[in-house]
């Protein structure tokens, strides 16, 4: 199980806005047994599924993952690997933590925080849960989404 708050979430907006898991799935581009599984939290919502939910119901990312109780934003936001990364780096310069310290805490390789921070791959949904849980920072700012 992930984040229960993520999930609790992503279930009290669509029944907020009366929608079926079928109907939220159409509007994220994903299958509807996709989308059950983020919120039965079997499995964690992609970053850019996050997005594309925020953006289409003037959400924050923060609020969804229980970090603020701000649910309102007005701005749409095109998720950039680049600016993630920019931010990724940023974070661990300004918490003296090397690459490799940041990869044996999520677990991972030097080699894959790197290709984050670079920009050639999108951070996965889970690390970056673990990190703005640990290091108390905002997810909406480490997407650059403000």
């Amino acid at each position: 199980m992930y984040n229960c708050l993520l999930n609790e979430r992503l279930l009290d907006i669509r029944k907020d806005y009366g929608l079926n898991q079928k109907e939220m799935a159409e509007i994220l581009k994903v299958s509807q047994s996709n989308y059950s599984r983020w919120e039965n939290g079997k499995e964690l919502i992609p970053l850019k599924k996050l997005n594309l939910l925020c953006n289409h119901f003037q959400t924050n990312m923060d609020y969804i993952v229980g970090i603020s109780r701000n649910s309102k934003t007005i701005k749409k936001y095109q998720l950039d690997n680049k600016i993630i990364g920019s931010r990724l780096k940023e974070f661990r310069k300004k918490n003296q933590i090397t690459q490799v310290q940041l990869a044996n805490f999520l677990n991972t390789t030097h080699s894959t925080i790197s290709a984050y921070e670079s920009g050639k791959t999108t951070l996965l949904t889970a690390f970056a849960l673990q990190i703005i849980n640990k290091y108390k920072i905002s997810l909406d700012w480490l997407c650059g989404r403000k």
